[in-house]
């Protein structure tokens, strides 16, 4: 796998929430070799045992059983312990949800059927927002409760969490309470991971504008999950197939941050190649 990446000109790959535990010893092999760096870490790396498929979301840190909270801190330290042995820098984080109905699918389709101009659609979004908003006071807690326990495991390591922008609605942090996170918790340790696809499905429900949001938090950022979306939600697609204006996103960019091309697994290499190189023409340096 590891080799693949190499071959498509990648020196870096990122260790991702699909990562069985059986692939690690050839994965360390590599590293050790020489052949792969590894830029980060997406917990849970490795699965937890008895799991095959990419669970990001398996234990939530917002749960309201203390058991699945402590599974989540637990697998969460085994990640940092995997960023140490392989040299990475970050272990990318999703930060749980609120205990809702998923109405963000039923949004896409809205959208899609060219509703988001109607007073239908803007009837709904303000009815759930003003419905998450009041549900999420103590999942976005139990969120930052167990942000607290994992701060000092991953500042003994030097490893930096990097909370990632989601994409569905009921997904922890709301982009307008990343700020008060950062300053409640309050440690170098703990970082922004920005998601163009996810930010850019966000904006297209008319939730949020890209550019303003990743602006809005360009101080704590470390750096990126890059992709594209075919309007209204496909995700994870070839840059400059889709909709998102990476020109736009440039002035935040910094040659400091990770960069990490996040395809769906249907690209062809040629696909590939060709996203990286439509954001290497507008980053630039900055890639």
């Amino acid at each position: 796998m590891l080799r693949e990446i190499r071959e498509l000109g990648f020196e870096f790959a990122e260790l991702s929430h699909g990562t069985r535990i059986s692939l690690l010893p050839g994965i360390l092999e590599a590293v050790d070799a020489g052949e792969m760096r590894i830029s980060s870490v997406h917990n849970f790396c490795p699965l937890p045992m008895g799991v095959n498929n990419s669970a990001p979301n398996l234990y939530q840190f917002s749960a309201e059983r203390e058991r699945e909270r402590d599974l989540a801190r637990r697998h969460t330290i085994k990640s940092l312990e995997t960023a140490v042995r392989v040299k990475a820098p970050l272990v990318v984080l999703h930060l749980g949800s609120i205990d809702m109905k998923n109405q963000t699918d039923k949004l896409l389709e809205m959208v899609g059927r060219g509703e988001k101009e109607t007073p239908k659609y803007a009837r709904f979004c303000s009815e759930l927002d003003e419905k998450r908003e009041a549900r999420k006071g103590p999942f976005f807690e139990r969120t930052k409760e167990l942000l607290k326990q994992l701060l000092p495991e991953a500042e003994s390591r030097g490893v930096t969490l990097g909370a990632e922008n989601r994409e569905a609605l009921e997904e922890l942090p709301f982009e307008s309470d990343f700020h008060f996170m950062f300053r409640e918790l309050n440690s170098p340790n703990l970082a922004y991971w920005h998601d163009t696809g996810h930010a850019q499905i966000k904006e297209n429900l008319g939730f949020i504008v890209h550019r303003m949001h990743l602006e809005s938090l360009r101080e704590h950022l470390f750096g990126f999950h890059i992709h594209d979306v075919q309007f209204p939600g496909r995700d994870h697609c070839a840059p400059g197939s889709g909709t998102i204006d990476f020109a736009a996103l440039k002035p935040m960019v910094k040659p400091s941050h990770i960069k990490v091309f996040e395809f769906s697994p249907s690209l062809t290499p040629e696909q590939v190649r060709s996203g990286v190189e439509h954001v290497w023409k507008i980053w630039g340096a900055d890639l």
